[in-house]
């Protein structure tokens, strides 16, 4: 069935709720993640000092993290080389190229890999269609891009679905 595509395997508030314990208990070394709403606000330039610290027990861990982002190189890249953090950019979300390249830049298997993010269209559809395991997470700022907001009333005519299917179901808040 074509929803079952849009349904993450997990839904956490935000990437603080998933921790290097968690993923080393699953296997997990690897990590791709959005960037946008997913890691900070879409306009924001940096990463918070909270992220910055999570980043780095990500890596103390031995779990990469390579971000994969719809936007344009110089938003990704002026966020992710101050961090060290590698990253594709353009990745036209939700095919499964850019999945695929993140993989081979971790030296990954598909079992070992997350996929993080905040919207059901690009990064739970692709990853979901890449048989990888998705995490949904709460989008970061209230407010979106233009082809964002569009993303998000298709969103929530599925999350409206999968409810009365009895298909979502959020992390209480720790």
């Amino acid at each position: 069935m074509l929803y079952s595509y849009f349904i993450p395997n997990e839904f956490v508030r935000s990437v603080f709720h998933i921790t290097p314990k968690l993923l080393e208990e699953k296997g997990i070394k690897g990590i791709i993640t959005d960037l946008d709403n997913t890691l900070v606000e879409w306009d924001r330039p940096d990463a918070t000092p909270q992220l910055i610290e999570w980043f780095a027990s990500m890596k103390a861990a031995g779990i990469q993290v390579t971000i994969v982002s719809n936007n344009k190189e110089m938003r990704v890249q002026s966020f992710a080389d101050p961090l060290g953090i590698p990253y594709i950019y353009k990745a036209k979300k939700p095919l499964g190229k850019a999945f695929q390249q993140a993989l081979k830049k971790m030296s990954v298997k598909k079992e070992e890999v997350v996929v993080i993010g905040d919207q059901l269209l690009t990064d739970v559809f692709g990853g979901n269609r890449q048989k990888l395991h998705t995490i949904l997470v709460i989008p970061v700022a209230k407010s979106d891009g233009f082809i964002t907001k569009f993303n998000r009333l298709v969103e929530r005519r599925i999350f409206r679905y999968l409810d009365k299917k009895g298909q979502v179901t959020w992390e209480e808040e720790a």
